[in-house]
């Protein structure tokens, strides 16, 4: 953010995993939230995922582009209100491929470059006070494109892992509201979650109570 102290420098958290602090503005934080808040409406909006097992998960999701529900993609809500997915926006995909270009500079696919209309699927997943998310991998996706995600509101933990299981070796990263994540390549299917937010951490001029993720992929589908 602009009031640090110290600015954060962007890092290679593993091989094609890159963090650049501070990757939107906050008038850019703004316009992304107020299109969070459109997209979270009825029908197609904001709902409590239900895992085979029975458990629920503790964030809350929408999803635009393709419907993501346990353990795939859909046209529909088929596990909420049945209604048509919401359609995924040019201007989102264009942003995404903003983002893997300035995250990998020269190469912006890490080897895999998608092309700037290539993504075609985001899940908005909304953190309330005590929200978590558990380890796992993004691997429902058909291509092997890179993941993009955008943080809003407070801070988190964010736990990125290895492609081997869920447990040790991992590296926690700090991740802030406009902080921008990238994994593609070899990290492409690394393990990583959320285990705990940071309730207040928040910029006070975005008005949002908790944390918003925005994850950007490439369907394949």
């Amino acid at each position: 953010m602009d009031d640090e102290l110290f600015p954060r420098p962007r890092a290679e958290i593993a091989p094609g995993a890159v963090h650049v602090p501070g990757w939107l503005d906050l008038p850019a934080q703004q316009r992304l939230l107020a299109a969070c808040r459109t997209w979270a409406r009825p029908p197609a909006g904001l709902r409590t995922v239900r895992m085979p097992s029975g458990g629920q998960m503790s964030v809350r999701t929408v999803c635009l582009g393709w419907h993501w529900y346990p353990y795939g993609y859909a046209r529909t809500v088929v596990d909420g209100d049945g209604a048509p997915v919401k359609p995924f926006p040019e201007w989102l995909g264009r942003l995404a491929a903003e983002a893997v270009a300035d995250a990998y500079g020269t190469d912006p696919g890490c080897g895999t470059d998608p092309g700037p209309s290539a993504y075609d699927i985001a899940l908005v997943n909304f953190y309330d006070r005590g929200a978590t998310m558990g380890m796992h991998r993004d691997s429902d996706e058909k291509s092997p494109a890179p993941v993009v995600s955008l943080s809003l509101g407070d801070a988190c933990v964010f736990r990125f892992g290895n492609t081997g299981s869920r447990n040790r070796p991992w590296t926690d990263v700090e991740l802030r509201s406009g902080d921008l994540f990238v994994f593609g390549g070899p990290s492409r299917l690394v393990f990583h979650g959320v285990p705990r937010t940071r309730p207040g951490t928040g910029p006070a001029g975005l008005g949002l109570t908790g944390r918003l993720n925005v994850t950007l992929r490439v369907s394949g589908l």
